[in-house]
């Protein structure tokens, strides 16, 4: 009985246990079509959050596509080019940028945008957006160069010796581009935009005296673009860390006492002095540098005396140095200034050194990590993979260095090569040109970059 009685019981527990499971499994049970649905709910809040534009991948797609298609109607590309041609038929050197300065501001005036004029003596800063915090700026230059244009076209300068030859026309155009899609969609900024117009970038450190004047009050983070004629038309590209050289120019008289050349134990001789100071500049970068730490000192000029018998009273020689951190840079220029010295002194001789620091001296353009990731995603977002490029640094220097030092900041470069219309010269070229279908597309990384960062860093 008792075998039996026990066998009872585990057969009903078992049938207890079945029922139950199969209660809860009717209950829980999920199959394919039902994680299918699951999936499908989080596809709809996906796509709800990105028509709000708040986070996501799926938002900032959709607001790069609604920038980039307002930056594409026929209409603004057409005004675009007009501005930049207008700009570059009358170019202005540093400080003189009157007439371009009017042209913005009379843009601006059309759209209804608030500014601050004059900083800098012709420099302008406006504002687009709720009028507080965050605040993100977006910068381009004005200035043209004292270049005569070998450019054959309608639109060439009407300035004799006086040519946009480094793209700061199309600069000015992009954003005056970006300020008319940014007051378009004013209502989705989650802050204020501050669009800087800045004088003397070629020379006379604009973007320092921009600073004094307070152009970056308030303002988080910065962002510029420059004109590549090594990459093809609306092609991006940077790279984070050290993107541009510091760079500074030096300039020394060295004296002596000057004499007959066929009596020259009678003299004290600059030349002599002069070139062995030439020599003794080539060692700080091949024997005092890490060759993995890129520096650069040329010596660009040797002048002095007039006659073949005549030992002058004084040579000037002078040149550039160059290096991608503030160490390195600053060391360079503390060793030429040594060297000079010291070797002058060797040959009885003295000598007065300039390095220009008021404004020839740019430090090193260095993006900050963040801020380089936010133009690479903004960039690809609205472009495409493919038309993003991760660029080896440059010796090249530029003044947006002065921003760079002070906030988080990234620059980058838009390509503008086409050969079919002879755009594959570089800047600061008599032959220099753009082609102009880079310009709405500028317009519309600077607009999405501001916008992005706005709603990015609340």
């Amino acid at each position: 009985m008792a075998s039996i009685a026990c066998c009872f019981s585990w057969v009903f527990v078992i049938w207890v246990f079945l029922v139950l499971f199969d209660q809860v499994n009717s209950r829980l049970d999920l199959n394919c079509s039902d994680w299918d649905g699951v999936k499908f709910e989080l596809g709809v809040l996906d796509e709800r959050v990105g028509e709000e534009g708040e986070t996501g991948i799926g938002g900032s797609q959709s607001s790069s596509e609604e920038i980039l298609a307002l930056a594409k109607r026929p209409e603004t590309k057409k005004w675009l080019k007009g501005l930049r041609r207008t700009i570059h038929e009358n170019p202005e050197l540093a400080y003189e940028e009157v007439e371009t300065s009017r042209l913005i501001r009379k843009e601006l005036d059309k759209m209804g945008v608030k500014y601050r004029y004059p900083l800098a003596k012709t420099g302008i800063v406006a504002s687009i957006g709720t009028g507080g915090p965050p605040f993100v700026a977006i910068r381009a230059d004005m200035d043209a160069l004292p270049i005569q244009e070998a450019v054959e076209w309608e639109h060439k300068s009407k300035v004799a010796g006086k040519m946009h030859a480094c793209g700061h026309d199309a600069h000015v155009a992009m954003l005056i581009g970006a300020a008319s899609i940014l007051k378009d969609r004013e209502h989705l900024l989650y802050g204020t935009v501050k669009l800087l117009f800045q004088p003397a970038e070629e020379s006379g450190a604009g973007a320092k005296r921009m600073i004094e004047d307070g152009a970056l009050e308030n303002v988080e983070a910065i962002f510029a673009v420059h004109v590549s004629s090594q990459h093809s038309t609306s092609l991006i590209g940077s790279r984070p860390g050290p993107l541009l050289a510091g760079c500074g120019f030096f300039k020394a008289l060295i004296s002596g006492g000057g004499g007959h050349a066929g009596t020259p134990h009678h003299s004290t001789d600059p030349i002599l002095a002069a070139s062995a100071a030439v020599i003794s500049l080539q060692n700080i970068v091949s024997r005092e540098a890490n060759p993995l730490d890129a520096q650069v000192v040329s010596v660009a000029a040797f002048n002095g005396g007039e006659r073949l018998d005549v030992i002058p009273k004084s040579v000037t020689i002078g040149g550039t140095f160059r290096a991608f951190s503030n160490e390195s840079f600053y060391s360079v220029r503390h060793r030429i200034e040594e060297v000079i010295t010291r070797q002058v002194v060797v040959y009885r001789c003295s000598v007065e050194i300039d390095f220009f620091e008021e404004h020839g001296m740019y430090p090193p353009t260095v993006n900050d990590v963040h801020m380089y990731e936010h133009v690479r995603k903004v960039a690809i977002d609205m472009l495409g993979p493919a038309s993003y490029l991760y660029v080896p640094p440059m010796m090249g220097a530029e003044d947006f260095a002065f921003y760079s030092e002070k906030i988080p900041a990234a620059f980058y470069y838009i390509g503008v090569k086409n050969e079919t219309i002879g755009s594959v010269h570089t800047g600061h070229s008599p032959f220099f040109m753009i082609d102009e279908e880079v310009l709405h597309v500028g317009a519309a990384v600077h607009a999405a970059i501001a916008e992005r960062y706005l709603s990015e860093h609340p």
